[in-house]
């Protein structure tokens, strides 16, 4: 069975062009509530901690790099089939690949820098927001 909640981080490239409004309001509009919220910026350690998953791969230095460029976004989402939902409203990561009106064919500029995050699974959902958010919060 689907969960109802999904995290979320807006990512460097879209805070730092100024879109972070924008793409709340788009989140909002596809019927998610917010949850919980944060605007803050990774340390190095975070940023490797955060995508220790990926360490042995040839991108991890420059996407803990990327990540650790400049102010995130942090949310905890809800909403019926959030996972699923949230992943069709974000589109593809290749930019170029997603479908009209997602979040990264109207904000992403590559595949490296594609202004949102979202979690891939419900699993991985409550790992990542547990990463930013305390229990509380995370519940709210």
């Amino acid at each position: 069975m689907a969960g109802n909640k999904t995290f979320t981080m807006i990512k460097p490239d879209a805070t730092g062009a100024g879109h972070t409004g924008k793409i709340i309001d788009k989140i909002i509009e596809a019927g998610f509530s917010f949850k919980a919220m944060k605007w803050t910026q990774l340390t190095t350690a975070d940023a490797q901690q955060f995508y220790l998953v990926h360490k042995d791969r040839p991108f991890y230095g420059e996407l803990v790099e990327y990540m650790t460029s400049g102010p995130i976004v942090a949310a905890i989402l809800e909403k019926d089939n959030a996972v699923a939902s949230f992943r069709e409203l974000i589109g593809a990561t290749n930019p170029a690949e997603a479908a009209e009106g997602t979040i990264r064919k109207m904000f992403a500029t590559s595949i490296a820098a594609n202004a949102v995050h979202g979690s891939d699974s419900d699993e991985n959902a409550a790992i990542e927001g547990s990463f930013f958010f305390s229990q509380r919060e995370r519940t709210l």
